[in-house]
Parts: C-alpha cells; sequence; structure tokens
C-alpha cells in the first residue's frame, strides 16, 4: 500500500485553515501556537515529513533539510523567508514556499501605525494615563512631531513599502525611496522620487525600513546611518531585526542623534526585558505583530498549506522563492 505523505506544521493553526491538506496527507502539528517548536521535534518530525510548514520564526538550516530524506517542501507562513537555507534546499532539491501579496495591506497598516504612534508619543501619552501621572492638561503636555505634510524615506520599495506610500499620500507627505531598483510604476501611482540612502537619511523625518534581509542588507543601519539623520527625525523598522545593529542605534538615542524609533522587529527575538532599547521612552515597541490582523494570519495559513497541497499533488506552486525544478 502506497505510503500517505506527512504533514508537520510548526506552530498550533485552526483546523479551518489547513483543510487542504487533511484529505492528501496525514497532517500533525506542535501543540503551542504561541511557543515555537523546540529544535529536537523539529529534527524528529522533519526526518518523515513529505513537507513542513513552517513560521519564519523556525530555523531551517542545512542540518535539519540534509536530516529529512523525505522532504519535498517547505512552505513558510510569512513573506519573509530568510530563516530557510535556500542554498541547501536547492542542492537537496526541496521546494521553499512563502505567502506573499496576502499581508501587504495589514503590514502597510502596521507600519504606519508605528510611525503614528512614535510621532505622536502614543504609548507614552497612555502610559501617563494609566499609571495616574496625569494631573492636569497643559499646552506643551506630551507634544509630538507632526505627520502631515513631512518627508518620509522608504528604505526597499516592494508591494509593503507601494502600500506604505500610498498611506503616506493620504497626509500629504513628500516620499522619497532608496530600492536596488527604480519603481517607474510605483512612482507614477505615489508620487515618490527615488533617492541615494545618503540624500533619503539627510532629508526624511521619518526613515522607514521595510527592505528584505539578505547578507547584503545585513545591519544596514548602524550608527553611522543614524548620525546622518535629522535630529528630529523617526526610524521606523517593522521588517527585520537584523536589518539594525541594535548597539548603533541605542548608541544614536542616547546622543540624540535620532527623535526616536519605532519597532517592531528586533535582532533577537523576544528582546530581553533588560535590552536598552526599551530604556528609552520616546522608542515605541512591539512584538512583530506586523501581519498579525485575525483574518490575514488565518488566510497566510490557508496560503501555506495549499503551496503544500500543490506540491503533494505534483502541481507546481505559484509562491516559490527558489530555483529547484
Amino acid at each position: 500500500m502506497r505510503r500517505k505523505p506527512y504533514v508537520f506544521i510548526t506552530r498550533e493553526l485552526p483546523d479551518s485553515t489547513i483543510e487542504p491538506l487533511l484529505d492528501l496527507a496525514r497532517v500533525s502539528m506542535w501543540e503551542e501556537s504561541d511557543r515555537p517548536v523546540t529544535r529536537r521535534r523539529l529534527e524528529v518530525e522533519a526526518a518523515e515529513a513529505d513537507a513542513l510548514l513552517t513560521m519564519v520564526s523556525d530555523p531551517v538550516d542545512r542540518e535539519l533539510l540534509e536530516g529529512a530524506p523525505n522532504l519535498r517542501v517547505v512552505s513558510n507562513m510569512g513573506v519573509g523567508y530568510d530563516n530557510v537555507d535556500l542554498e541547501a534546499a536547492n542542492e537537496l532539491g526541496i521546494l521553499v514556499c512563502n505567502t506573499p501579496d496576502i499581508l501587504t495591506e495589514t503590514t502597510a497598516d502596521l507600519t504606519f501605525a508605528l510611525l503614528l504612534a512614535s510621532a505622536r508619543r502614543i504609548t507614552e501619552a497612555s502610559e501617563l494615563v494609566r499609571s495616574g501621572s496625569w494631573q492636569e492638561w497643559g499646552p506643551m503636555l506630551m507634544a509630538g512631531r507632526d505627520v502631515y505634510g513631512k518627508t518620509l524615506g522608504i528604505v526597499g520599495m516592494g508591494r509593503i513599502g507601494t502600500a506604505v506610500a500610498k498611506r503616506a499620500s493620504g497626509f500629504n507627505m513628500n516620499i522619497l525611496y532608496h530600492n536596488r531598483t527604480r519603481k517607474k510604476e510605483t512612482e507614477s501611482v505615489t508620487g515618490a522620487s527615488w533617492v541615494e540612502l545618503e540624500e533619503l537619511l539627510q532629508e526624511s523625518d521619518f526613515v522607514v525600513c521595510l527592505a528584505p534581509l539578505t547578507e547584503e542588507t545585513k545591519r544596514m543601519f548602524s550608527y553611522e546611518q543614524f548620525r546622518r539623520m535629522k535630529e528630529t527625525a523617526f526610524f521606523i523598522n517593522a521588517s527585520r531585526g537584523g536589518l539594525v545593529y541594535e548597539k548603533g542605534l541605542v548608541k544614536a538615542l542616547e546622543e540624540r542623534q535620532i527623535a526616536g524609533a519605532g519597532l517592531d522587529v528586533f535582532e533577537e527575538e523576544p528582546i530581553d526585558p533588560g535590552h536598552p532599547l526599551l530604556s528609552f521612552p520616546n522608542v515605541t515597541v512591539l512584538p512583530h505583530i506586523g501581519s498579525a490582523s485575525v483574518d490575514t494570519r488565518k488566510e497566510m495559513a490557508r496560503m501555506a498549506s495549499r503551496n503544500i497541497a500543490h506540491v503533494l499533488k505534483g502541481y507546481r506552486p505559484k509562491a516559490i522563492v527558489n530555483r529547484v525544478e
């Protein structure tokens, strides 16, 4: 009797999101939604699995892939896939898929919300009320910075960057962007202008990082980049923590080289509660929730499941990120 394919899912997901797999395969998942699968359990499951449905926080490295003789596809629930060793996957003939497009608008919403919260000191003001420290109104009480009419600099003008630019146009912002290649269609839709990174840093009131994490972009934002920004400017990162050298950011904040930061991602996640970044009241922090709306997360899980289902049926899924034939 032919062996039924086996799929392992590294977090607990709603049954409705994995329906495409239930008739095709034996499906098992990690029993917890908010705690990552242990390395040992992942190794054991990968050794048997035909497919893995993984999260962007799961390290799918060469050692894991080489220990998975049946593995045909890794379907990452996220647009990013820097947690997967693509070189090893290519060598071993393992397809790697992601979930693009679905999370674009949701992540753009969160990015712009983080920008607004940072500029208008939303978390500081909320804490003032909750702590009982708000005694009376004052003309400069929790006075922040305007967003309307200011200059926005977007580093990484992909789908999410374009969506953020569209939102910025509603605030009558002057939009600059830096990308490896010019996006003339995006320019025509949003009015954004391509500039060199140096000019973007010097001219922007808000620098928003939305670049992918690669060997070339790792720690692309260090002290030198922050030092080139305006002292009244804010740095917003809703992409990957590895794009920022956090010690450099801390130094820039200590020296008041920039006005503040809004961070949804960090070099190490979850961030240590004692990390220096958390000591600055002008740093707005979130627990990597860029795409975290109920509808979007469910649709991401469905797409990750469909990617696997297509492979198991012998079809080629649309969202392949490597070059396996």
